[in-house]
């Protein structure tokens, strides 16, 4: 409480009296109402680039699950830890760090790099990630991807929205894997992959849509080659040794941010024009997938003996 100095003598005390009596006391202050919840960075609708998102743009609302990278990966990630895709290197948790809200996978002369499969899926919906990745070594594949919870590959399909085949990152593809043949289509997008994008996909009951900051590229309205059952993300930096030539460079690939969505809300994408046609090709024309049973993965960080299904 604000205390007044001591006023002696009457004229003064009169004074006082008059001017406190003039003037009203001052109303005390409105009490503290509750207090809001802490918005962290990063949190839905907030994230960088986020308003250049397809969830943005399509209204696709909250996500059901989302990943900022800000702290230690959850239980709900997977880090593969065995054998690398196709026996080539080896995929181990000592290649993903996290630092200032950013995940990174390396991939090092040795073909030591890292994956990691986002838990639990869903049959349809919407998945996007921030992601970039600098130009790298011929051998390394940056990827964002869907893979079966069935673990059924080829039948149970794969949807490869994001893989950055061209080592200058500035050509990116998507496959739609699907038949027990292993058959595919494809389509590819020419943007600068060395800066920050956002790369998502709709998968609906009639067609896989895929885009980038928040405009279509690339869409299938072909229902026969639709995966069959709930799929689930995986991030991975993958090793072909037969693609490189000479020294392998060290290679690397970023990622901001990944979400998740269900199908049930917002508005589904319309066909756009400057989407590209799908284009089949036989399972022959691309990489074989690895032994289902070459390597392990873990739930957050390294534990051993549990075995990684994945052709992926």
């Amino acid at each position: 409480m604000r205390r007044w100095p001591t006023v002696c003598g009457i004229a003064a005390a009169m004074l006082l009296t008059l001017s406190t009596a003039a003037v009203a006391a001052p109303a005390p202050p409105d009490p503290p109402g509750p207090t809001a919840p802490e918005q962290r960075p990063g949190q839905a609708g907030r994230s960088a680039g986020h308003e250049t998102s397809a969830a943005a743009a399509f209204g696709w609302g909250e996500p059901n699950r989302a990943d900022e990278f800000d702290g230690p990966l959850g239980e709900e990630w997977n880090v593969y830890d065995g054998p690398g895709h196709a026996d080539n290197g080896r995929r181990t948790p000592d290649a993903v760090s996290i630092q200032d809200g950013i995940l990174t996978i390396t991939g090092d002369p040795e073909g030591n790099t890292a994956g990691m499969a986002w838990g639990e899926g869903q049959k349809y919906g919407r998945w996007e990630g921030r992601v970039r990745a600098p130009a790298s070594d011929e051998s390394y594949n940056a990827l964002l991807l869907l893979w079966p919870d069935a673990e059924d590959f080829p039948v149970g399909g794969e949807i490869d929205f994001m893989e950055m085949m061209d080592h200058t990152r500035q050509t990116t593809n998507i496959f739609l894997h699907f038949g027990e043949d292993n058959d595919q289509v494809v389509g590819e997008v020419q943007i600068d992959a060395t800066q920050w994008h956002n790369w998502a996909v709709e998968w609906t009951p009639d067609h896989v849509a895929a885009f980038v900051d928040g405009e279509e590229w690339w869409r299938t309205e072909d229902t026969q080659i639709l995966p069959p059952r709930a799929m689930h993300l995986c991030v991975q930096l993958d090793w072909f040794p037969e693609d490189g030539d000479g020294e392998v460079q060290e290679s690397a690939m970023h990622v901001d941010w990944v979400k998740r969505y269900p199908l049930d809300e917002g508005q589904q994408s319309e066909p756009s024009d400057e989407a590209v046609e799908s284009s089949a090709v036989p399972g022959s024309a691309r990489r074989a997938p690895s032994d289902p049973d070459a390597a392990t993965r873990v739930e957050g960080r390294v534990t051993e003996g549990v075995p990684d299904p994945a052709t992926r």
